[in-house]
C-alpha cells in the first residue's frame, strides 16, 4: 500500500482522513500530515509519498496552488492528488480535474467515498 500525505489546516479534518484511511486498510506508519501546501512540499521532498489527499482552503499555500506546483514539477507530477473540500461545486470539480486532480470528493468525507476514489485510481493505473 502507498504512503499517503494528508494536507489540511484543520487537525480535526486530518484526523478524520486518517481514520478513513485506517478503515480502508492503511497503517498509521503509511500516513503523513501537513498543515498547508508549503509544508506538504517539504514532506514530498523528504518522504516517499505515493498519494496526496488535500483540502483546498489553507493558509500559506492553498490546495489549488499545491496541485498546480505538483503538476508542473517533473519529480512530483505523477503523484495522484485527491482533493477533499466542502467548497466544491460541479464547475469547480471540472476545473480541478482539468488542473490534474485525480479525484475530487465533497465533504463530509466518508470511508466509502475515499475507498471508491482510491479504487478508481488503482483501476486507472492498471
Amino acid at each position: 500500500m502507498p504512503n499517503v500525505l494528508i494536507v489540511d489546516d484543520s487537525a480535526t479534518a486530518r484526523m478524520l482522513v486518517r481514520r478513513c484511511l485506517t478503515i480502508c486498510g492503511y497503517r498509521a506508519d503509511q500516513t503523513f500530515e501537513a498543515e498547508h501546501g508549503r509544508a506538504a512540499l517539504d514532506q514530498l521532498k523528504a518522504e516517499g509519498i505515493d498519494l496526496v489527499i488535500s483540502d483546498l482552503n489553507m493558509p500559506v499555500m492553498d490546495g489549488r496552488t499545491l496541485l498546480r506546483f505538483m503538476r508542473g514539477s517533473p519529480r512530483l507530477h505523477a503523484i495522484p492528488v485527491i482533493i477533499v473540500s466542502s467548497l466544491v461545486n460541479e464547475a469547480a470539480e471540472e476545473e480541478l480535474r482539468a488542473m490534474g486532480a485525480t479525484a475530487v470528493i465533497r465533504k463530509p468525507l466518508s470511508p466509502a467515498a475515499l475507498a471508491a476514489a482510491i479504487s478508481r485510481m488503482d483501476g486507472a493505473a492498471a
